[in-house]
């Protein structure tokens, strides 16, 4: 499958698309102004426990009090640790109010709500995502080689330290011990300065804060499956062949810089108008069917209609090609939106 990944730097926005098979799959966009904070670790203070929700608000810093649900709560010790407890515990026997926390984000605040936080902090690096409150051992699911699978797994639980877990990343596929073991120790490093700076004082404040919009998208989807990454600043495209020095040197001839003072990337590889056309709230589908994209507080609703397609046979070959053709679009659709929650379509 030929993939690209195409960054666009501007002053006050930095865009990412990536394109499979010339498609456009995935578009992430990043502003000075609303950096997000997911993946951010805070040393939050508890402001409010709500046993009939079994969750708490939690102080970390930012304009609204972040959510914590009692099934993200891990109880820690005052050096950050995790402490076992038997049994499902309630939110009033984990927490109390004006009580220290280590939390990480794992939602943006959208609205009137806060972020979604949890204590079960994760660590991704090249090749692992380093977890050091949770004793176990996965492989991602887009290696399907079962071999591969157990190779990479035994290496894993051979270099994690004792008491932690590892999920061994995609991009892992045919890497051998040192390249694991590396990336784990630079993670356990990493893990060790945030235990250190919680200890520095009570919070709020920030304890690690997650790359850059760039940064993140060479670590996570950056490799050996990507033809060529174009880029067009020149201070962003040293940035990341010193990133790639680091933990793909391999890939470095693969990263393009281009001129983008007379016209942005997007708008001379055509992403401009394809970025409008899928956002919309109507999409059109090859066939003449469309699909109607509404977003609730609560839900995302997607109906599918056949529009002007009337099919050579009968109505139900139509709705059964309209319906074919729109499910390959929804899924498009959910990916390049980046929709999660829930989900109904109207077939």
């Amino acid at each position: 499958m030929s993939k690209e990944i195409i960054v666009s730097v501007e002053p006050w926005e930095t865009r990412v698309a990536l394109l499979e098979e010339g498609q456009l799959v995935e578009i992430h966009h990043e502003r000075p102004a609303s950096e997000r904070s997911v993946g951010n670790i805070y040393r939050g203070k508890v402001e409010n426990v709500l046993p009939g929700m079994q969750a708490a608000f939690v102080n970390i810093g930012l304009e609204r009090n972040a959510f914590l649900y009692v099934a993200d709560v891990s109880p820690r010790d005052e050096d950050g640790e995790e402490i076992a407890v038997a049994g499902r515990a309630s939110i009033r026997e984990l927490l109390r109010v004006g009580q220290d926390v280590m939390v990480q984000v794992t939602k943006d605040a959208i609205g009137g709500k806060g972020a979604r936080v949890t204590t079960h902090i994760t660590l991704p690096g090249r090749y692992l995502v380093f977890m050091p409150g949770l004793d176990y051992v996965g492989v991602s699911r887009r290696i399907e080689d079962e071999s591969e699978r157990d190779r990479l797994r035994k290496l894993a639980d051979g270099v994690r330290p004792s008491g932690t877990g590892a999920i061994v990343r995609t991009v892992a596929e045919g890497r051998d011990e040192s390249d694991l073991a590396a990336d784990l120790q630079f993670l356990n490093r990493l893990w060790e300065k945030v235990r250190a700076r919680y200890r520095e004082g009570p919070g709020p404040r920030l304890l690690h804060k997650d790359l850059g919009l760039i940064l993140r998208v060479i670590r996570d989807a950056f490799g050996p499956d990507t033809n060529r990454l174009l880029i067009d600043s020149r201070a962003e495209y040293h940035r990341v062949l010193e990133l790639l020095d680091d933990i793909s040197p391999e890939l470095k001839d693969r990263v393009h810089c281009v001129d983008g003072r007379e016209e942005s990337l997007f708008d001379r590889c055509g992403l401009e108008e394809e970025v409008e056309r899928a956002l919309r709230r109507r999409v059109w589908l090859r066939s003449g069917g469309y699909l109607v994209i509404d977003h609730a507080e609560a839900l995302t609703i997607i109906d599918v209609n056949t529009g002007k397609f009337v099919g050579t046979t009968n109505l139900a070959d139509t709705v059964l090609r309209t319906n074919l053709e729109a499910a390959r679009e929804i899924a498009r659709q959910i990916r390049l939106r980046d929709i999660g929650g829930i989900i109904v379509v109207d077939f």
